[in-house]
C-alpha cells in the first residue's frame, strides 16, 4: 500500500471515529498499567468483569500489594495466566511503590523494567496514558496490517517498526486504537465483515469479499 492510500485509510477510520479510546475501563494510570498486564491472552470484557470488583478495594501499587498474591488471585482467578500475573502484578506494585513513589513512569525503560510488562503492554501505557506516539501490535493489528497490505512484516516487531515508520504524525496518537478496533469488530480473523468495511476500496487483500450485499 502506497502513501496516499494510506493517508486515506486513517482518515477514513478517523472520519468514523474521531475520538478513540481503549476498552479497557480505568481511571488512572496505574489502574490502566494493571489492566494491560491483565489483558494479555484475555479479553477486554473479562479483565473489566474482573478490574470491576478489584478496583473498588485497591487501586494503589500499596493497596494492591497489602491484598497480597493470595487475596490477589481471588479477584482475577477468571482471567487467563492468572497465577502468574498475580504474582508479576504484586512485584509491580512493590517496585512502583519504592522505585517510582507509587507513579506509573513515563518512559519505555522503566515500564518494562515492572514485572510482566513487555514491550506491547509498555507501549500501550505510553500511547494511552501519556499521548506517545507508540505503536503495540497485538494479533488484530498485525493480522489487519499483513491482510490489507498497509504494513507487512513476519513477525509483531517488524509490523510496528514499519508502523511507526509509515504512519504520518497527525495520526500516530490514536492510529493504534483506530486499528485495534477496526481488526476486533470489522476486519476479523475468519468472516472480515467487508460489507461493513469504511476502507474496503482501500484494502489489498487478495481474498476480500467482492460481494457487499
Amino acid at each position: 500500500m502506497n502513501a496516499e492510500k494510506r493517508y486515506q485509510f486513517l482518515t477514513k477510520l478517523r472520519e468514523e471515529n474521531p475520538n478513540p479510546r481503549t476498552e479497557l475501563n480505568y481511571q488512572s494510570n496505574f489502574e490502566l498499567l494493571i489492566s494491560v498486564i491483565l489483558s494479555a491472552q484475555a479479553t477486554d470484557v473479562s479483565v473489566n468483569k474482573a478490574t470491576a470488583k478489584l478496583y473498588p478495594v485497591a487501586n494503589t501499587p500499596m493497596a494492591i500489594h497489602k491484598l497480597g498474591e493470595r487475596k490477589l488471585k481471588t479477584y482475577i482467578k477468571t482471567i487467563g495466566l492468572y497465577n502468574s500475573k498475580a504474582k508479576n502484578i504484586i512485584k509491580t506494585c512493590k517496585t512502583l511503590a519504592e522505585e517510582h513513589n507509587s507513579v506509573v513512569p513515563n518512559t519505555r525503560e522503566a515500564l518494562e523494567a515492572l514485572p510482566g510488562v513487555g514491550r506491547k503492554t509498555a507501549n500501550v501505557v505510553l500511547n494511552t496514558a501519556f499521548g506517545e506516539p507508540t505503536m503495540a501490535v497485538d494479533t488484530h493489528i498485525f493480522r489487519i496490517s499483513n491482510r490489507t497490505r498497509f504494513a507487512t512484516g513476519k513477525n509483531v516487531l517488524q509490523v510496528e517498526k514499519k508502523l511507526v515508520k509509515v504512519i504520518p504524525d497527525e495520526f500516530m496518537v490514536y492510529a493504534h486504537h483506530w486499528l485495534i478496533l477496526h481488526g476486533r469488530y470489522i476486519c476479523t480473523a475468519r468472516n472480515p465483515r467487508c460489507g461493513a468495511c469504511v476502507v474496503y476500496d482501500l484494502c489489498e487483500f487478495n481474498g476480500k469479499k467482492k460481494d457487499l450485499d
